[in-house]
């Protein structure tokens, strides 16, 4: 027999209210959450609470996600990162450690296989993971608990031994990268610009699609180093931490027209560089990237 199920997570406010839940079927569904996490804790611990649920089972376990982090971080990344310490390339902790290590012991024995699935496309499992893991922030956002669901066994309870997210105990809202930059008072738009450029390449922005969709004009493309066309859309789809430390060497950056700067770089790993264009336009006082490309160095 195999299991089929979806798993999602929500966060209002990213941080903020944060819910996450897993779905099979009307009678087997969990959902839980905290008063503070975020969307990224949420998508991971939906698929840790599924794993633990159906831990006695013997059944092959298929789960749809639509988040490629989730998927990557379980699939990929995992194996260097628990040889480092579980540290990432560049020397940094891993971010939601504790989970991730769950995570890790859970999918010890266990036959599993991850489908990443386009979110809101209609996917019924998917849609219903949505769903409930809203729901699931939503009663947080307003003071309460969401019904966690009869679970796998009808247990009627979430498993009791998820980590909690860091951002369980009460804390000021995160602020966001404009206030950061704002604070730090960059002397010039140049400055401004390529801090926004440098953000881009962090774990903590890519792993968070509001971030990254703040840094995005709503037209933004690019042409990516492989020659492939992306859209703002498939980007917010796609994008997730760097498998491995990259540095911004600054080449140029110019007025393009008025409110818009051409900042002309070169990306630089262990395996080689990129010379990059990213076009940044400023609208109602933010700096937004509308293009980018990526070109490979001879």
């Amino acid at each position: 027999m195999t299991i089929i199920a979806a798993a999602d997570g929500s966060a209002l406010g990213n941080p903020g209210p944060a819910g996450w839940a897993w779905y099979v079927d009307a009678d087997h569904w969990a959902a839980g959450g905290w008063p503070h996490g975020t969307n990224n804790q949420g998508e991971l611990t939906a698929v840790l609470d599924l794993l633990q649920q159906t831990a006695g089972t013997d059944d092959d376990l298929v789960v749809y996600c639509d988040s490629k982090y989730v998927i990557n971080s379980v699939t990929q990344w995992m194996p260097g990162w628990k040889r480092k310490g579980w540290k990432k390339g560049d020397g940094k902790p891993v971010l939601n450690v504790e989970i991730m290590k769950a995570l890790d012991t859970a999918m010890t024995g266990r036959r599993v296989r991850f489908e990443w699935v386009k979110g809101h496309s209609g996917h019924a499992l998917n849609e219903e993971a949505d769903r409930l893991a809203n729901g699931a922030a939503t009663a947080y956002q307003k003071g309460g608990a969401p019904d966690p669901g009869p679970g796998w066994e009808g247990r009627g309870t979430a498993t009791p031994d998820l980590p909690a997210p860091a951002t369980n105990a009460p804390a000021a809202p995160e602020p966001d990268l404009f206030s950061e930059l704002a604070e730090d008072s960059p002397a010039s738009d140049a400055e401004t610009v390529i801090a926004l450029e440098r953000s881009l390449l962090t774990d903590e922005v890519r792993s968070d699609p509001a971030a990254v969709a703040a840094l995005l004009h709503p037209q933004w493309s690019e042409v990516g180093r492989s020659g492939r066309l992306w859209s703002r859309e498939e980007i917010l789809d796609e994008i997730g931490p760097l498998p491995e430390e990259v540095t911004l060497d600054v080449i140029a950056c110019v007025p393009a027209a008025q409110d818009a700067l051409l900042l002309t770089w070169r990306s630089v790993t262990d395996t080689g560089s990129t010379l990059r264009s990213s076009l940044w336009v400023r609208d109602k006082g933010h700096w937004q990237q509308l293009f980018h490309q990526g070109t490979a160095e001879a």
